[in-house]
């Protein structure tokens, strides 16, 4: 995933520091974040503060899914290796007659010979099913590295969010304290004062949903790599731009190194092996015999060779063969179907990455700064006496609305250029 940026939107708390800059001021932790934040971190937590980085690398190392994928990696091993083991020989006795005068004794031993190349498919057939299973891990790992990226951007946007929510209770209770000045020297009427102490409870109410919106998002990351509770405080971006927007030809053609896009290829060629497993059983093994039989009565030794060969009349597995080919048939239509719907995911991923790009950059250019400075002045203009309360409220509302709305674009970018990786199949490794 490219570097990505979260800017930093701190609503002041006074109305006298509303300005742009702000959005570029360091993160300030509020009492109403950290008090949330101590309930749910066990004590001694090892991850006060917790990147990207270190997120992947704990989902890396811990998750149970990847944990799977990886046991099926080295059961497959054992697979490889029985295939190109030769069949045991056989050893058999044979008794006749109950008196030892006239016994006779056969002692041998039998060889099964491969023949029609059955060892040298099944090894094949082995190798493709570990190759399957190592692309199935690398599908798990993108798919896992990608709900980790998700989880993370909407832990970073719902701290962001709770800052958002706070300044506006602290905002509004300052438009409060002011309606009830006003009233208290009958400037204004009481309903003033009554509709900011609604507006003030509005704003508390949003505050007490984005705590319970963030506490989820911190149990959604922290079940990436099998935590049950979050063992960390905040989580912290270090990087510095938001996602690049590539053209889609040339993510096309990186497409074909998908994870999920080679595992269906492979899928076809393991289908292949199989086939040819099955069609090498159409013929016979021989077993050869070798051994020695003791005539008691005659009382000599005799050498004991024997040939034995299937006659193929009535099974000459045929109903295998016919089963491993249109299996075959199957993969190759699944392949084709696992193609176009990668490629349609992906178009549709780049068109919401560019479409939430230049939502985002239009809300952070124009609307917000517009926003901001038509509440600041009307803010100070409600104090002079030069605009009615309703106006306050609604240039409130207006530029509160702008910063939800540029949060909600920043956040569907992140989703986007995540769905992006997970298609594309990213390495852990890529994230620094």
């Amino acid at each position: 995933m490219q570097k990505v940026l979260l800017p930093l939107l701190i609503a002041a708390s006074t109305l006298s520091s509303i300005a742009l800059p702000a959005y570029a001021q360091p993160m300030s932790h509020t009492s109403v974040y950290s008090n949330m934040a101590t309930r749910s971190t066990p004590a001694g937590s090892a991850f006060p503060s917790l990147t990207l980085a270190a997120a992947l690398e704990l989902a890396y190392n811990a998750n149970p899914d990847i944990a799977v994928a990886r046991r099926e990696v080295e059961a497959i091993e054992g697979t490889v290796q029985q295939a190109g083991l030769i069949p045991n020989p056989e050893l058999a006795t044979l008794v006749e007659d109950t008196k030892r005068e006239t016994r006779t004794t056969t002692v041998q031993i039998n060889q099964v010979i491969e023949l029609g190349g059955k060892r040298g498919a099944r090894i094949s057939a082995a190798e493709r099913g570990r190759d399957f299973a190592l692309m199935d891990l690398a599908a798990k790992q993108a798919d896992i590295r990608a709900k980790v990226i998700s989880a993370f951007y909407d832990v970073l946007v719902g701290q962001e969010r709770i800052r958002l929510a706070e300044g506006s209770v602290e905002l509004a209770k300052r438009a409060t304290l002011i309606a009830s000045r006003r009233v208290m020297s009958g400037k204004i009427s009481p309903v003033e004062e009554t509709r900011a102490r609604v507006a003030e409870a509005g704003v508390r109410v949003e505050l007490a949903q984005a705590v319970n919106e963030l506490e989820t998002a911190r149990r959604q990351l922290a079940a990436t790599w099998g935590g049950v509770t979050p063992g960390f405080e905040l989580v912290e971006n270090t990087e510095s731009d938001l996602p690049t927007l590539w053209p889609l030809p040339e993510l096309a053609q990186r497409l074909q190194q998908s994870p999920f896009l080679l595992r269906a290829k492979i899928e076809v060629e393991r289908r292949k092996a199989i086939a040819q497993v099955e069609r090498s059983r159409r013929i016979p093994d021989v077993t050869v015999t070798l051994g020695a039989k003791r005539d008691e009565q005659m009382g000599r030794n005799q050498a004991v060779i024997g040939l034995s060969i299937p006659i193929p009349v009535f099974d000459r597995n045929q109903g295998n063969v016919l089963e491993s080919l249109r299996r075959t048939d199957k993969a190759r239509d699944e392949l084709v179907a696992t193609e176009v719907n990668l490629n349609m995911e992906l178009g549709q991923a780049h068109g919401r990455l560019s479409k939430s790009l230049i939502e985002a950059e239009l809300i952070k250019t124009e609307i917000l700064p517009g926003a901001q400075s038509n509440y600041d002045a009307t803010t100070k203009g409600f104090e002079l006496g030069k605009f009615s309360f309703l106006e306050v409220l609604d240039a409130q509302r207006t530029f509160f609305q702008a910063k939800s709305q540029y949060l909600r674009s920043l956040a569907e970018t992140y989703r986007a250029a995540t769905d992006i990786d997970r298609l594309l199949g990213e390495p852990f490794s890529a994230i620094k």
